[in-house]
């Protein structure tokens, strides 16, 4: 089993930029896909980044597409979200999730039900 631990997350103003890391507890990280996923008071959880367990792929949300980066260290265990141009609806608490299928290298990230091992989440939030 995977143990997911987010942090780096803050307040920081409009335009500003933070990066929030995943630290993971298992010998078989290197070898699941992971995602980051959002949610906001009275919203559904958003997907919005994710990596090949290879790192050889990744893919965003539309809301976040060429404002963050997803890379992911398997040497250390650690994911990382590089968040630039913040914006006010950035504001949720981000979480990190572990793929349920090992050495998967397809598309299909991007729902939540895909990921069954899931971090405490970290609180990001843009002032405006």
């Amino acid at each position: 089993q995977v143990q997911l631990v987010e942090s780096g997350g803050g307040l920081v103003q409009a335009g500003g930029s933070l990066r929030l890391s995943c630290s993971a507890s298992g010998r078989l990280f290197s070898h699941y896909s992971m995602g980051w996923f959002r949610q906001a008071p009275g919203k559904e959880r958003e997907f919005v980044a994710a990596i090949t367990w290879s790192g050889g792929s990744t893919y965003y949300g539309n809301s976040v597409k060429g404002r963050f980066t997803i890379s992911r260290d398997n040497a250390n265990y650690v994911v990382y979200l590089q968040m630039n141009s913040l914006r006010p609806e950035d504001t949720a608490v981000y979480y990190c999730a572990s793929d349920k299928r090992i050495y998967y290298s397809g598309s299909a990230l991007q729902g939540a039900d895909e990921y069954d091992s899931w971090g405490q989440g970290t609180q990001v939030t843009v002032s405006s």
